[in-house]
């Protein structure tokens, strides 16, 4: 997959799940959530600069550690984000 290609959830967990499932696992789920709060965090510091790049930069650390809690808890996004928000559509 190249840079500029089709991203997928799916893809993205897997791939977090490739490179830190077992670091992840070791770190435990509490801590790894905490990371994930910290990332959250820098992202609201991201926001209220104003700061484009660095905002971008701290959802793409949301999205990775987001996917990292959900591999260790067992629970697919992509699947879980349809059965909520697609069927049949959006809550209120």
């Amino acid at each position: 997959m190249s840079g500029k290609d089709e991203l997928t959830l799916r893809f993205v967990q897997n791939l977090m799940k490739k490179y830190y499932y077992r670091r992840d696992s070791a770190r435990g789920l509490y801590a790894t959530f905490t990371w994930l709060v910290e990332e959250v965090g820098e992202l609201a510091e991201a926001l209220l600069s104003g700061d484009k790049e660095a905002i971008a930069e701290e959802i793409a650390d949301v999205l990775a550690w987001l996917s990292s809690v959900s591999n260790l808890v067992g629970v697919d996004i992509e699947e879980a984000f349809r059965k909520k928000y697609m069927n049949p559509e959006p809550p209120l």
